[in-house]
């Protein structure tokens, strides 16, 4: 278990401590099934065969993802989910350090049981997404409802789960459609998996990429890659 010195928020790698785990909260329950009778299931609105998430599957396989509860009624205020986020974060970079050969797989979740005014989530999404793409990594919203559309099918919800959460993970190479919307994102994915072009010719890159207006949130239109082009 590690605490987090500016929130209080304890995580715990929820499938090496599993009894922990469940003693944070009610809901942590819930969250774990959801994850093991919806992740890492087909699903017949997905728009593709396999898994909801793959990553997750694998993640949990290798005892690679840590949870933490933060339990805060019907509102959580921004500047307390910032602190949050910044727990989360250098959790985040600890854990990639102690386990190096391990980090592609590491995730990081921050559960908000009782939360209810899910724009306080959007919010600080928007606003603390730069930083972590710029570290290489993805910052994803879960809550029920999210309008977030499918890679696959613009009617399936993905980010739709039965608790509020902020979760870290490493940018993978399937994750252009989420990044398309500014340049230093997209220069960010460039340098991760293109990192032999001089910057230059990325930022270049990056800026021929660049989609703008209502095409920005069609992520199933913005998919790059085909059905057998796996995530890396």
């Amino acid at each position: 278990m590690r605490t987090g010195e500016r929130s209080g928020v304890q995580w715990c790698n929820v499938y090496a401590e599993p009894d922990r785990w469940r003693r944070q909260d009610p809901t942590a329950a819930v969250l774990t099934r959801w994850i093991a009778d919806h992740l890492f299931l087909p699903h017949p609105q997905l728009g593709r065969p396999g898994p909801v998430c793959p990553f997750v599957r694998h993640s949990a396989n290798r005892q690679l993802l840590w949870a933490g509860c933060a339990p805060s009624g019907a509102a959580l205020s921004e500047s307390r989910l910032h602190r949050i986020v910044d727990d989360a974060s250098e959790l985040y970079r600890e854990l990639r350090r102690e386990r190096p050969t391990d980090s592609r797989l590491l995730t990081v979740i921050s559960a908000f049981p009782g939360l209810t005014s899910y724009d306080v989530i959007d919010s600080v999404h928007r606003d603390r997404k730069s930083e972590v793409v710029a570290d290489g990594l993805m910052l994803g919203q879960f809550y029920p409802g999210c309008p977030v559309p499918g890679l696959w099918n613009r009617e399936f919800r993905p980010l739709q789960a039965p608790v509020p959460m902020l979760v870290l993970r490493p940018m993978m190479s399937t994750d252009f459609p989420f990044l398309a919307a500014r340049t230093e994102w997209l220069d960010a994915y460039l340098t991760r998996f293109a990192p032999d072009l001089p910057r230059r010719l990325r930022h270049s890159i990056a800026e021929s990429m660049l989609v703008t207006g209502d095409a920005v949130d069609d992520i199933t239109g913005l998919r790059a890659h085909a059905a057998d082009e796996h995530a890396k």
